[in-house]
């Protein structure tokens, strides 16, 4: 975005669309290090810099740079996660992300928790404190049909003898309660809804959401929503947990209540979790006037709600809704009706388990019964093969289903499925119903076998000990390659910036890359020709290319994404074996040498390199000049020959440091103790770890110790 530079007494104002010619630190003094961020040649646009004043005196301390990062961070985190309006790349906003969290880096001092950078931080926890609400967060009757809507609207004109009332309809968002409290407009803590007295401090999980701001412009107040996960989403965790072997979500509810309340936020954060507000404390005249106000503060309100001035209006927008509900990216199971005005609420008063002056709406059930026909294989973004039962058409909620996942052997198993059966099929809105439960065995039925090559590429198809999954494992192969394409790119792995998921599914989808090697055949032509590619984008991103051809061994192996071999375990098999052709000749005994390479990986790397579509990978990276050797540097000291696992808050050292340190002095670091383990170096709230430590007998030290032995 443009902008133009005009002074005006002390002060100098930014503004777009029109553009300025020079440099902006030249112009009015801007600190290098923070006009850099900004503008690197002359004529270079702003990057979202609309309608931003600087101070020209006080604009270069570093006080006033971060927070100006700051409002710009949350100018653009609102933009995208709540009005669905981005207005810059995410590769711009993660340069702004990187630039602020750079600033408060080197100057702590300026760090504030309600920083963008402070969104995902801090180990995970042992486990979630219990608080109780400021008021009573009730359940809602429900409303199973047209009746006893009338009904519920009936008492509402009964109490109010005959006064004039009106309704504010919502949908009824399929998710999780969370109460939020903000103190001086600062976001403070998170609790979920529990029994409606009681919930759990889940502030940190809670942090990870974007679209719950972390500064709002207010006093002190608290405002509720809910928690939800969207269809996209959801059906990609669900891929994703099935492929890894493990249980799958029953449904997106479950699925954001577990990912908010997992230990450790990160994987919050991963689970692109979204928030809606709905209540707040102290309320206003009007609960219609308070889903404005929300949205004012920078909240997510669903903008769906309207004013029904009769119980005529409320169903009809019930039965509108019902008919448009799979139009929706989440997950809805009703309408909520309140009554608007908040002093009739309160004469209306509430039972001893809901309010009087509002009610939940559901929807029917939408579940029908038909006959398994077939059940066949698709292939996943990860190379999981998910059976899917090819069903007779049926007609459940206005929507003819033909087919439902069955996700993997295990489950069609524990469902005990077969061809011919007749099965209960339910559909809350996803892209792929699922099968329930079997109501009648078929008299013909037949097992399902699962096939012993891919069906997409050919390629050999295995299913690891202890998995519920069966996966391809042809990295090229074409139903997993823009997974393979999104893992090669990663930070940590090859490191190829700008090359997103957006940018993935193009190059693919036009058949520009059709494996991992196509990315370094790439034309500068050929890129500048798809959507949102200038071409000064598209030289950057030829230019990243090409120097992740300087990748040491151990990335590459990492890149190779091998099932069970991550960062770790690629660096223990460059400093094992030095050379990746001695690793892809190795048998599995041999492989079991390296540090923590057990049966199960040594397996899964013997198997990986015993499918040609893999060696031939190999060889075609070969070719584009990659590094298969690697020159171990085995730092030596006073630590040399002992392992290490970390647990708990230091009091004197950060983890990271007290791991450099070790290594530093040639002792190495693990992440779970075992009876290799030689010390565990403990801190406060040290968890599992250390009582793992005791009960092997192992020597637990505290970091001022571990100082004194590296000396």
């Amino acid at each position: 975005m443009a902008g133009t530079l005009r002074r005006n007494d002390a002060r100098t104002q930014v503004r777009a669309p029109q553009r300025f010619s020079g440099t902006l630190k030249n112009t009015i003094g801007i600190s290098p290090e923070f006009a850099s961020g900004w503008i690197v040649n002359e004529n270079r646009p702003l990057i979202g810099c609309d309608a931003f004043e600087y101070n020209a005196r006080s604009v270069s301390s570093l006080s006033q740079q971060a927070e100006t990062l700051r409002e710009q961070l949350r100018h653009h985190e609102h933009s995208y996660y709540v009005l669905d309006a981005p207005e810059i790349s995410d590769a711009e906003y993660d340069a702004l992300l990187r630039k602020l969290k750079a600033l408060e880096d080197a100057h702590p001092e300026l760090l504030t928790p309600d920083s963008p950078t402070q969104r995902v931080g801090g180990r995970p926890r042992e486990g979630f404190v219990k608080v109780k609400h400021s008021g009573a967060m009730l359940s809602l009757d429900n409303a199973l049909n047209e009746k006893e809507l009338r009904d519920f609207d009936r008492r509402v004109r009964d109490l109010l003898k005959g006064e004039e009332f009106q309704y504010v309809a919502e949908l009824k968002l399929d998710g999780l309660s969370l109460a939020i409290h903000y103190n001086d407009g600062k976001f403070m803590q998170a609790i979920t809804r529990g029994d409606g007295i009681t919930g759990e401090d889940v502030t940190e999980n809670a942090r990870t959401i974007r679209s719950i701001p972390l500064k709002i412009d207010s006093a002190s107040v608290e405002v509720r929503g809910e928690v939800v996960f969207a269809r996209r989403a959801f059906d990609r965790l669900n891929e994703e947990r099935a492929a890894a072997g493990q249980p799958v979500f029953a449904n997106p509810r479950n699925a954001a209540a577990g990912s908010l309340r997992v230990l450790d936020p990160s994987i919050t954060a991963s689970r692109q979790l979204d928030f809606y507000a709905y209540f707040r404390i102290p309320e206003l005249a009007k609960h219609s006037e308070a889903m404005k106000d929300m949205a004012g503060l920078g909240f997510k309100v669903n903008p769906t709600w309207r004013v029904c001035p009769d119980v005529e209006a409320l169903f009809a927008f019930c039965s509108e809704w019902e008919t448009k509900r799979d139009s929706l990216p989440y997950e809805i199971d009703g309408v909520v009706a309140k009554v608007d005005v908040i002093e009739q609420q309160q004469r209306l008063g509430w039972t001893a388990k809901a309010p009087r002056w509002a009610i939940a709406y559901k929807f029917p059930a939408r579940q029908e019964q038909t006959v398994v026909e077939d059940i066949g294989v698709q292939v996943g973004r990860t190379g999981a093969l998910t059976p899917v039962a090819f069903l007779k058409p049926v007609g459940v909620g206005g929507v003819t289903v033909s087919r439902a996942t069955l996700h993997n052997e295990d489950e069609i198993e524990r469902l005990g499925i077969r061809i011919g059966d007749t099965v209960l099929v339910e559909r809350s809105g996803d892209v792929i119903p699922k099968v329930v439960r079997v109501v009648a065995e078929g008299r013909e039925r037949r097992a399902f076998r699962m096939p012993k090559v891919c069906p997409v590429c050919g390629g050999e198809v295995v299913r690891a000990e202890g998995e519920a999954a069966t996966r391809c494992i042809n990295t090229n192969c074409p139903a997993r390659l823009k997974e393979s394409i999104l893992h090669w790119s990663a930070r940590g792995v090859m490191d190829i910036d700008g090359l997103g998921e957006a940018l993935v599914d193009q190059l693919v989808d036009t058949g520009l890359v059709k494996n991992v090697t196509d990315l370094y055949g790439l034309k500068l032509e050929a890129l500048v020709d798809l959507e949102r590619m200038g071409k000064k984008s598209a030289e950057k991103l030829l230019a990243n290319i090409d120097k992740s051809r300087r990748a040491p061994l151990p990335r590459l192996i990492n890149g190779l994404g091998i099932p069970f071999v991550g960062e770790r375990t690629a660096l223990i098999l460059a400093e094992t074996f030095g050379d990746l052709d001695k690793i892809a000749s190795a048998n599995e005994e041999k492989l079991q040498k390296a540090d923590e390479v057990g049966p199960k990986v040594a397996q899964s790397i013997r198997r990986f390199f015993d499918e040609r579509h893999n060696r031939a990978l190999v060889e075609q990276l070969r070719a584009e000049g990659f590094a298969f050797t690697y020159t171990i540097t085995r730092k030596t000291g006073t630590l040399t020959g002992l392992t290490f696992v970390l647990t708990g808050t230091l009091p004197n050292l950060s983890r990271d440091d007290a791991k450099a340190r070790i290594e530093a002095a040639g002792g190495k670091v693990t992440g779970s103790v075992s009876k290799k383990t030689h010390y565990v170096v403990a801190g406060e709230d040290a968890g599992t770890k250390l009582d793992k430590a005791r009960e092997l007998g192992i020597d637990v030290i505290d970091d001022a110790r571990l100082l004194e032995m590296i000396g």
